[in-house]
């Protein structure tokens, strides 16, 4: 008998829908005609064992205790799930051979493969273990998955990977959270203070952002424009390059703070002729856009639609397993396997309605890259695309935006001429800049407002064209009072903006070519629910779009070391993990080199200062805020586990 065990029920029916009827529906899995049977998960089923499970003394919470780190790491199975388990380990016992059906990524390749050891699967049955690897829920894609199985000992390194992350999450959240929220409570603070490599330094990146905001001094600079005409009547403008002359009166960003000398320039400039340096005219082509990675869905779907991650990332995952009209949402990947473009004309045709009719399915963008595909592709429609109609309103707006980027991949390219003007106007040097549409391509997919060419505002639309026998008259001078703004207040979208490019802010060269290496702080899949984290623990608060630190998260990171607060460990972190994964680095030096730097921090926590933690608000009673689902309807998040400082607190990314 084959057993395929799926990481939750709806991949299970959707491969036991890709085999012949009549199939036999049992509690907890599906039988099918030949006698092989089709089981799943439902998410981890096994999580870490708790502290006081290897030491009762742990269940209080005690400084001299800490770090605790299990020399034989232990599984407990999960309450709400032991039921299904139990007939996992009967299923896994009669089997013959068994098929790995986890999602295609770290997570879900680990997901199964505990089950797998934590029922003492025999190393011959675990030697013939066949992975099935499905991003696409519809029957032809289920289908097309099943007649490609690979060993699953190939990836036995992403499994170590897996563990490698899980375990140090669970030793840096435990030991750090019970020893800083241990600290705060003898501050007077009685609240859970959590830490987590991903989440805290998200939240020093919110403190940083609020401080520049508080702490900025705006001032004012200007610029000077030179109003031109052509002997045929023409007109445009273009910018004044302040000289290196120019220098002491400028700022670090070589904006003039001085209106005296910009005054000075225009009255020099008016009514002057004005000298051609150089014209350029290029006419240009730019590729459609990408399609969709969740991370970049959800960015995109904050900016236009004010949706937050978790909302989006809920809805994706109803498009996909409710609905099946989209692949596997949690995909840090924007590429599609080249054997995917002979799907296109069907996928199309599905689109009809939303302007498939008018794409040329045999154009194949850069998109279709085989060396680009990591475990799985992009998000894309499905064939079941015509179910559009009956999508809710939030479902609708979601597949919308992956139906557009993939739609995109079949339209010929933005045509435009960029135009590029220098002038020397009484010695001193000038710059236009034009950007003229041509073919609109990919871009009249978009709405109207956004139907142009992406640039800086003191772009223009079209450049007179100029050469070397031009006369040219710089009617005036103009200049143009501006004034610094601060940073702008994270958003939804800047704040996963910020996760996924976060090397953007980091100082040191060899963590931020780690972090350009990797995909940013979290992951695809956890990126919403670390953000909603921080909400419900207090530690982040919304006014109206902007995402700030509250009083509490403000004083946390004021306590922490800045290896905590940074997102330099993550990097660190990851780059070993990734190599892990390859195969080019080993568990145990991973495990090692962490386990030593836990040990120093646990030092460090007992004699920092707690002053900031003194005379807090008290921590909300109702920490789990409601939200929108994807349905739109409002919920409230609750957990099972009570997070007060007698209990544990669940180590967190």
């Amino acid at each position: 008998m084959i057993l395929y065990i799926a990481e939750k029920p709806s991949l299970a029916r959707a491969i036991a829908a890709a085999f012949p009827s009549p199939q036999k529906k049992e509690e907890g899995c599906i039988w099918l005609p030949n006698g092989d049977c089709v089981s799943w998960c439902i998410g981890h089923l096994l999580e870490q064992a708790e502290p006081h499970e290897y030491n009762p003394i742990y269940k209080s919470w005690n400084l001299d205790h800490l770090p605790i780190v299990p020399t034989d790491w232990q599984w407990q199975e999960k309450a709400n799930t032991k039921k299904q388990l139990g007939i996992l380990k009967k299923l896994i016992k009669k089997a013959d051979v068994l098929v790995h059906a986890g999602d295609p990524d770290r997570e879900g390749q680990l997901l199964v493969d505990e089950v797998l050891h934590y029922t003492k699967v025999s190393v011959q049955k675990l030697k013939n273990t066949q992975r099935l690897l499905i991003s696409d829920l519809t029957p032809s894609a289920v289908k097309k998955a099943l007649h490609n199985l690979r060993s699953n000992s190939e990836f036995a390194d992403l499994s170590r990977s897996a563990l490698g992350r899980a375990r140090a999450d669970w030793l840096f959240g435990l030991n750090l959270t019970r020893a800083y929220t241990i600290r705060g409570r003898q501050a007077g603070y009685q609240g859970v203070l959590s830490i987590g490599r991903v989440q805290t330094p998200i939240l020093g990146l919110v403190v940083a952002r609020d401080k520049e905001r508080e702490d900025f001094i705006p001032k004012n600079f200007y610029q000077v424009w030179a109003h031109i005409q052509t002997e045929k009547n023409e007109h445009f403008q273009a910018k004044w390059l302040p000289s290196d002359a120019c220098q002491p009166y400028m700022d670090e960003e070589n904006r003039v703070l001085s209106l005296p000398l910009a005054q000075n320039v225009a009255q020099r400039i008016s009514n002057q002729p004005a000298t051609l340096i150089d014209a350029n005219y290029k006419q240009k082509k730019q590729s459609p856009p990408l399609p969709y990675s969740l991370s970049t869905l959800q960015i995109d779907a904050a900016k236009a639609f004010g949706l937050s991650a978790q909302q989006v990332l809920d809805t994706c995952q109803i498009l996909y397993e409710r609905h099946q009209m989209i692949t596997y949402p949690r995909s840090d990947c924007r590429y599609l396997p080249n054997q995917q473009h002979k799907d296109a004309p069907a996928i199309l045709a599905a689109l009809k309605q939303a302007g498939g009719d008018k794409a040329d399915p045999s154009r194949k963008s850069k998109a279709w890259n085989d060396k680009q595909v990591t475990a799985h592709h992009a998000i894309i429609p499905t064939t079941q695309a015509h179910k559009a109609a009956s999508l809710g309103k939030t479902e609708s707006l979601v597949f919308g935006l992956i139906a557009r980027q993939y739609l995109m991949q079949f339209y010929p390219d933005y045509e435009y001429l960029a135009s590029h003007i220098t002038l020397d106007i009484a010695g001193g040097r000038f710059e236009a800049k034009g950007s003229t549409p041509i073919k609109a391509g990919w871009k009249a997919l978009l709405p109207d407002k956004k139907n142009h060419q992406d640039g800086e505002d003191e772009t223009q639309n079209e450049l007179p064209r100029l050469d070397k026998n031009s006369s040219l008259w710089c009617t005036k001078g103009e200049v143009k009072e501006k004034v610094t703004t601060a940073p702008a207040a994270f958003t939804d979208a800047s704040l996963l903006g910020a996760m996924t490019g976060i090397s953007r802010y980091v100082k040191d060269k060899k963590i931020r070519a780690i972090l350009k290496e990797t995909d940013g702080l979290g992951t695809e899949a956890t990126r919403a629910s670390i953000i909603e984290l921080l909400f419900k623990r207090g530690f982040l608060t919304r006014q109206g779009k902007q995402i700030n630190a509250s009083q509490t998260g403000r004083a946390l990171i004021a306590c922490l070391p800045d290896q905590l607060v940074t997102p330099d460990m993550t990097a660190q972190w990851e780059a070993s993990l990734n190599r892990i994964s390859l195969g080019e680095s080993s568990y145990q030096s991973f495990m090692t080199d962490l386990e030593d730097n836990l040990h120093q921090l646990i030092s460090r926590s007992k004699d920092v200062p707690t002053s900031a933690l003194q005379n807090l608000p008290a921590p909300s009673k109702k920490p789990f805020a409601k939200r929108k689902t994807a349905s739109g309807k409002k919920t409230t998040t609750t957990s099972r586990r009570k997070t007060t400082t007698k209990k544990r607190s669940k180590p967190a990314s």
